[in-house]
């Protein structure tokens, strides 16, 4: 066949990332789009736009008569669903064949055989490919669930059959919390895949996520472009990943590779698909699950193979042969990709949502990959994955990979919202990490030094961002002098001079919670002392654009330093090749918004989401961290527990209803009034 349009049945960062190959090949782009996303980058990418529907995903990017409507409209020939959504959805793969139209992905039996994990079990192990011990059975009683976890021994996971995406997946540790888990798990399922069949497997322990990249073509030909190792990860789902994996040697890399081609033949795979195994410390693998997709971090591989995998998708999904074979594919180098969140590491990595005021990034080049669905300005929607962009770096070897990951992770500046930047930072510069000791456990075991407790601005910085302030301040004054005609007006002038007279300043900033006070004395010639306690400062700086941001170059007792200069919503944020720092402006208290005291009167929303389960009613009486009720955000399962032990005096919302973020949820009864 020849395809010469196709439709994206996805957004954000995905999308753009098959329409840039799209664009290379000659082939035109159709993207659909929900009301939420109209504004959105891979809207203004695309050759043509639709829009399928309302914001909540059921309406619209996981519709797919509209989806289908829409290529039909457009004449698309095939539609690449991405990942997640429709990507890995039986009926949809069907539905395209019905239609006519070619779904960029491996023929509905092998996505069915491989998303139902009884059955790819079970297939797999046919198949020779070594599989991990479980219960995959029909019977999903409470009591038989529970005899087989007792029987494969815990700890134990349980996972949805049709799971994927970290949802509907529990771990039990032991017998007494094997029923809230299987409970909260079924819950989870119901609602994400509106099936809440469970299997139950043994959960080996501080085990290494490895997968290998398979591609298979309509000829019956299939090869594996090495392996990634994805083990760092926080709520069961990726966030740091590389290729090769560490540590692995040729003769056991050769081994994985053999095995995934095993099993990608054994259901007649084609296009680009992703065999995850398990491996424990022994570099004993054994068969997981099978992503029958493009996946996120597909880019790590295309980096040590020279390779753009979209091409082979559309290549082969046309009906070519796979463009390389196996003695072809040659491995080269060592690639890391960091996936960037709008999330608070430090609350639980809470995911978020807001608007990007700021957004820098490093400069892409053949080494540097930034894949991304949003531009500065743009909203991270609450309503689909608060993923911001990839970033994705290759160098010839690990430890210099690494050096590039990092340094580029420092130029990646964000404000308006939380991010995940400075964890990464952590992350990828931890010795262990270093070390390549990488397992799924990894966050959990260097808690501590992962989030170290956070310290004092050291007052050199301090004084940056008031040096910061004041020459931002006398930007806008002498901008508003220059069009103002009375030049000589004390009006039209911040130098802080008073004929003749040197001038001292009080500036209070704030450093977390401290207020710090600054004494600035203006100097004749343009330079500043500052104060903070007993210490003073000699300080001296201009501020100049380099693209689209501002720099400070400041000097501070003769040592000089550039960092970007952000001031925005009253807080100065400096970012320095060392870290990044926020000071902010100290707003009238009648002016800030709720104090944090004032919240605690009640359990509040931590973010917007639609409440799933409600436990209590008015009149209960319940004790401090007593599930209050179960929200849905992000597409995560959030309890939400008393602040505080007390009596419920109302409940402010009831099940399936959507709570803004700090809506106050439910409202406890006064001390006082309890005791009438």
């Amino acid at each position: 066949h020849n395809i010469e349009k196709i439709l994206i049945a996805n957004r954000g960062e995905i999308a753009c990332r098959v329409m840039r190959t799209a664009r290379r090949m000659g082939v035109k782009s159709v993207a659909v789009y929900s009301e939420a996303d109209r504004n959105s980058m891979h809207v203004a990418m695309a050759d043509e736009a639709h829009c399928i529907g309302p914001a909540p995903s059921q309406q619209s990017y996981l519709a797919m008569e509209k989806i289908i409507q829409v290529a039909k409209a457009s004449a698309a020939q095939a539609i690449h669903p991405g990942y997640g959504f429709l990507s890995e959805n039986t009926e949809f793969a069907e539905l395209c064949k019905q239609e006519g139209i070619i779904f960029i992905g491996p023929p509905s039996s092998a996505i069915r055989d491989m998303g139902i994990k009884s059955t790819s079990k079970a297939i797999m192990s046919a198949a020779g490919v070594p599989v991990v011990e479980g219960y995959h059975g029909e019977d999903q009683s409470d009591e038989c669930l529970k005899e087989h976890a007792k029987r494969i021994g815990y700890p134990v996971m349980i996972k949805a059959v049709r799971g994927g995406g970290g949802k509907g997946m529990r771990i039990a540790h032991s017998e007494k919390d094997f029923l809230d888990q299987l409970e909260s798990a079924r819950r989870e399922a119901k609602k994400s895949f509106n099936d809440d069949a469970m299997l139950i497997e043994k959960f080996v322990d501080n085990p290494r996520h490895v997968e290998v990249q398979v591609f298979g073509d309509q000829h019956g030909n299939a090869v594996y472009l090495f392996e990634r190792d994805c083990s760092v990860q926080r709520r069961h789902q990726k966030i740091i990943e590389e290729a090769p994996g560490p540590g692995i040697n040729p003769e056991v890399r050769k081994r994985l590779g053999e095995a995934a081609v095993k099993a990608a033949k054994a259901v007649n795979y084609v296009g680009a698909g992703t065999v995850e195994f398990i491996m424990d410390s022994q570099h004993n693998f054994y068969f997981m699950e099978m992503n029958t997709r493009l996946q996120v971090e597909h880019p790590v591989t295309e980096m040590i193979t020279g390779t753009d995998l979209v091409e082979w998708q559309l290549r082969v999904a046309a009906g070519e042969k796979i463009p390389l074979r196996q003695e072809e594919i040659l491995l080269r180098g060592h690639a890391f990709e960091a996936r960037i969140y709008a999330e608070d590491p430090n609350n639980n990595f809470m995911p978020g949502a807001g608007p990007l005021l700021h957004l820098s990034t490093p400069l892409p080049d053949s080494f540097t990959r930034i894949e991304t669905g949003v531009r500065q300005g743009d909203e991270v929607s609450v309503h689909y994955d608060p993923m911001i962009a990839k970033l994705v770096v290759w160098a010839e070897d690990r430890q210099a990979a690494l050096r590039k990951l990092r340094y580029s992770l420092h130029q990646y500046n964000i404000v308006g919202l939380n991010t995940n930047i400075d964890f990464l930072l952590s992350l990828s510069g931890h010795p262990q990490f270093e070390a390549g000791n990488v397992h799924t456990n990894f966050i959990p075991q260097h808690y501590d030094e992962l989030f170290p407790a956070q310290k004092a601005t050291p007052h050199e910085v301090v004084c940056q961002a008031a040096l910061g302030l004041i020459l931002k301040e006398k930007m806008v004054t002498d901008a508003f002098r220059d069009q103002s005609s009375d030049k000589f007006s004390p009006f039209a002038s911040s130098s802080g001079r008073r004929i003749n007279m040197l001038y001292t300043r009080k500036l209070s900033l704030l450093d977390g919670e401290n207020t710090v006070d600054v004494m600035v004395n203006y100097n004749q010639e343009g330079s500043y002392n500052m104060q903070i306690k007993d210490k003073t400062f000699l300080i001296s700086g201009d501020i100049f654009k380099e693209g689209d941001s501002l720099y400070l170059r400041s000097s501070v007792n003769g040592a000089v330093s550039k960092s970007k200069l952000v001031i925005l919503n009253n807080t100065i944020y400096l970012f320095t090749p060392e870290g990044s720092a926020q000071i902010g402006l100290p707003v009238p208290k009648y002016l800030s918004a709720v104090s944090s005291e004032g919240m605690q009167a009640g359990a509040i929303a931590p973010m917007t989401g639609t409440i799933e389960k409600v436990f209590v009613k008015a009149g209960d009486k319940v004790q401090t961290g007593d599930p209050l009720m179960v929200m849905i955000a992000m597409k995560m399962e959030h309890t939400i527990r008393a602040p505080k032990a007390g009596v419920i005096k109302k409940v402010n919302f009831q099940e399936g209803a959507q709570a803004n973020r700090h809506a106050p949820l439910v409202e406890f009864m006064d001390e006082e009034s309890e005791s009438t």
